[in-house]
């Protein structure tokens, strides 16, 4: 494409612009500095950097050079990317200079692209003419691992390629689609994001990353770049029909990630020129099948696999279950992984050799998730038959979580589920059983998780139990286990409301979170807070005080006494606080 049309848009984020001559000719200026600093076919760069144009520098560069890269999400906390580090045995690690003092210690060679770019520029433009196998890696993804530690999956440049060559086809794209990126590079929902509109003339357009969490604010960005293909879960598609998002009659909208609630859907297929339902777990290439969806009755079934991919459902002996009944869907074709990075045992036991194919090495990945054939030749989705599940988007293993809590040393059973007890409500949930006499504070197993486990992976509430449930098998009920209820979940003194704008930021709280008692400097995400709640509470305190906030706000003052402050600013202007009271008390005689 850079050859073809070197002066066409490739990349745009905020107020820069990065045509697809200027991107090869970076790229190429990096992967020749990879070079120099020893990486190359069989290594591993590491890649820990903010969603921008250098991103998409840095991944082309890695994959010029002729090695893999490792997505790192900036977020991780520096045990995870420590772990990440020293299992990929990275020579080099890309970066940038203001998260460098944020890094954990390892051996790796850092290049900020930033700070290093004058040195980077003078090398050639010119590609630097690596052969690279289809066999070989293209990158190696860290999910969440049954063992209490991340597993990396690792990708084959030929299953990327079958994957972007599938989807130029259907769902469909050329090089005149505008496709907006929302996703981490950690998450592999991302990789086609990338590599799908670069590799054929499209542009890509990066929305940043306080946007996506934002409805009103990704509804209007989405709107202003006039996108006409758009990749995200169903949790981030409710997020902009909650912000009365109008869609667009140029749109194909891909939804997937985790199940596809049939209300969503119905509403999704008004709101484009397309809805797309794909499915796919990290270990076969992000996504395995495709249906296109109309308005319909019933459980959103997963499509038919895509090109060169093969599905099985089978019983417990390995043996194929007629229609109707469920099984396990076993997956194989070009878009299985080579495996888990230094994980041979695992490996072996996911990836099985294929007894219905002809090929001697032909393998097939079991995926864990229970189907069944419908008559129309897709497939119903029944569930899991393990412990791991999907909150928006991510994949969890709950014994990774459960591992992590089990490492306190005041803590005896533990228990993690995800629950909605509210519709809509997806949260994740940790239950335990003090080791002895003392319990241990909420707060420091909030700080245990937040220190070893990425965001998506901290429990929203920490419930103590006395006993945990269990069935008549002696074996633990994980439907028993009790709603959260609505008392404090923080050891931190109570802190009552003084001013009128606590009081009544204190209300909403209340609602939102479903917590009786809430103190000044209680913190809105250690109340069981996250951020779809957030957007939640920044509407109600937007419709209900009549104040201009932006989601932002609920993040960097997370406090009621924080955010008190914001409010009462806004509403007070020339004001004195004497009138506050009686300018609250307008708002809601209005309302």
């Amino acid at each position: 494409q850079a050859a073809i049309q070197p002066d066409a848009i490739a990349v745009q984020f905020e107020n820069q612009r990065l045509s697809y001559g200027e991107l090869e000719r970076r790229a190429n200026q990096l992967a020749h500095e990879l070079r120099v600093q020893g990486a190359g076919p069989g290594t591993l760069v590491g890649i820990c950097m903010s969603r921008s144009p250098e991103l998409l520098t840095a991944l082309f560069a890695v994959l010029k050079s002729g090695a893999a890269y490792v997505p790192i999400d900036p977020s991780y906390p520096q045990q995870r990317v420590a772990f990440m580090l020293r299992s990929a045995d990275v020579p080099v690690l890309l970066t940038e200079e203001r998260l460098v003092s944020a890094l954990p210690a390892h051996d790796a060679e850092v290049i900020c692209l930033d700070q290093d770019w004058e040195r980077i520029s003078t090398h050639s433009p010119e590609a630097p003419g690596v052969e690279v196998d289809p066999s070989a890696l293209a990158y190696v993804i860290y999910t969440s691992g049954s063992t209490g530690k991340p597993k990396g999956v690792e990708i084959t440049h030929r299953s990327v390629v079958n994957l972007i060559t599938h989807m130029r086809g259907r769902p469909g794209l050329d090089e005149h689609d505008i496709v907006a990126n929302l996703t981490t590079h950690a998450f592999d929902l991302s990789v086609p994001d990338w590599y799908l509109p670069l590799c054929h003339g499209a542009q890509l357009v990066i929305v940043p990353s306080e946007e996506t969490l934002d409805g009103v604010a990704l509804a209007d960005r989405l709107r202003r770049a006039d996108a006409t293909f758009v990749q995200a879960t169903p949790t981030t598609w409710q997020l902009l029909l909650d912000a009365a998002w109008h869609g667009s009659d140029r749109l194909k909208i891909v939804c997937g990630g985790e199940a596809v609630p049939r209300a969503l859907a119905n509403e999704l297929v008004s709101r484009g020129a397309e809805l797309w339902h794909m499915y796919g777990p990290t270990e076969t290439t992000v996504w395995s099948s495709i249906l296109q969806l109309k308005v319909g009755d019933g459980p959103v079934p997963l499509g038919g696999p895509i090109s060169n991919t093969r599905f099985y459902v089978l019983d417990g002996t390995g043996q194929p279950v007629p229609v109707g009944v469920p099984g396990e869907l076993y997956i194989g074709g070009d878009g299985l992984a080579r495996g888990y990075r230094g994980r041979e045992d695992l490996t072996a036991e996911r990836f099985v050799p294929d007894p219905f194919s002809a090929a001697p090495d032909a393998r097939i990945y079991k995926t864990g998730d229970l189907v069944r054939w419908r008559e129309d030749a897709t497939l119903q989705f029944l569930g899991r038959i393990d412990q791991q599940v999907k909150l928006r988007g991510f994949r969890i293993e709950l014994t990774e979580v459960e591992a992590v809590l089990a490492g306190h040393p005041l803590v005896g059973a533990v228990a993690a589920v995800v629950r909605e007890d509210a519709p809509g409500d997806r949260r994740l949930v940790a239950y335990f059983v003090p080791a002895g006499r003392d319990s241990p504070a909420i707060d420091e197993l909030r700080n245990l998780t937040r220190g070893l486990l990425p965001p998506y992976m901290v429990p929203s509430a920490f419930v103590e139990l006395d006993s945990m449930p269990s069935s008549a098998n002696r074996k633990l009920d994980r439907a028993a286990l009790p709603v959260p209820g609505g008392q404090r979940t923080v050891q931190r003194p109570y802190t009552p409301p003084t001013r009128p704008v606590e009081f009544k930021l204190i209300e909403i709280w209340q609602e939102i979170l479903g917590v009786e008692e809430v103190g000044v400097d209680d913190d809105f995400f250690d109340l069981g807070g996250h951020s779809l709640l957030a957007v939640k509470l920044l509407a109600r305190i937007v419709e209900t005080l009549d104040v201009e906030l932006k989601l932002t706000a609920i993040f960097d003052h997370p406090t009621i006494g924080e955010l008190g402050d914001l409010v009462a600013a806004q509403l007070l202007g020339e004001a004195s606080e004497d009138d506050l009271e009686a300018m609250l008390a307008e708002i809601e005689a209005g309302l």
